[in-house]
């Protein structure tokens, strides 16, 4: 049966991939079979678009599990979720007009995956630093003899400025090692505590290696700064995912 191209709600895009990758058995959002699109010697990892499509976990995962597939097969220039195009003559044009530029992208993307690494604030380091700072020590012995609103603003505020300003020591420690395995890295915004979010680029094969040094760099500077370690990730930090028009 003959794919509409033109479905009612567009045509929602999973990712680029050459040409001759088998379609993905994973069911896409909304349920949806996915289905290669070809332009040349790439294609488009695509499937209908749902009506009123929402970042809901089932829709999540679904295009994680596309995008996982595809990249068990061959590299892949993976889109954030809810990239939607109009139709197919749509995305097949988006593609070729960029065709250059996709193609030089998966050939240095081949073998390769990304790692994100993000590193929090320890909240509970405060004594270790109080005892390690006379101003510190001097404010907290303040607060407990003469009690007041004001004292105690000021020791909180101290504190917490320490303990960050150790976090961010002990995170640049973890990019100067990290960033030496990597064959390029990719910073995100920092938000809350969060004072390290950075993802890697590395040979998938190296995977066990940098899992190593980041499970060593949590213990070195553990109380101080809590890492955390995502992946084998589609490598979303490493391409530009602007070849297919927004759907009007």
């Amino acid at each position: 049966m003959a794919v509409d191209p033109r479905p009612e709600h567009g045509i929602y895009v999973y990712a680029f991939v050459r040409d001759g990758m088998p379609s993905p058995a994973a069911d896409g959002v909304g349920g949806a079979a996915v289905r290669l699109v070809p332009a040349g010697d790439l294609a488009a990892a695509v499937s209908d678009a749902p009506a009123g499509l929402r970042a809901r976990r089932r829709d999540l995962m679904a295009h994680q599990n596309v995008l996982g597939e595809l990249a068990a097969a061959g590299p892949v220039l993976p889109m954030r979720f809810g990239v939607i195009a109009a139709d197919e003559p749509a995305v097949h044009e988006g593609l070729m007009t960029r065709h250059a530029e996709c193609v030089e992208q998966l050939a240095a993307l081949e073998g390769r995956t990304e790692m994100n690494v993000k590193g929090s604030v320890v909240p509970d380091s405060f004594d270790d630093l109080v005892r390690s700072d006379t101003r510190l020590r001097a404010l907290a012995l303040k607060a407990r003899r003469s009690p007041d609103y004001q004292t105690n603003v000021e020791l909180g505020e101290a504190i917490a400025a320490g303990v960050r300003r150790r976090a961010e020591r002990a995170a640049e420690d973890v990019l100067a090692r990290l960033g030496a395995l990597a064959e390029r890295t990719a910073g995100a915004d920092l938000a809350g505590d969060t004072v390290l979010n950075m993802s890697y680029l590395i040979p998938a094969d190296a995977v066990p290696e940098f899992s190593a040094a980041v499970t060593e760099a949590a213990r070195r500077h553990q109380g101080h700064l809590a890492l955390s370690l995502t992946g084998p990730l589609p490598c979303y930090s490493f391409v530009t995912d602007d070849a297919v028009p927004a759907r009007a």
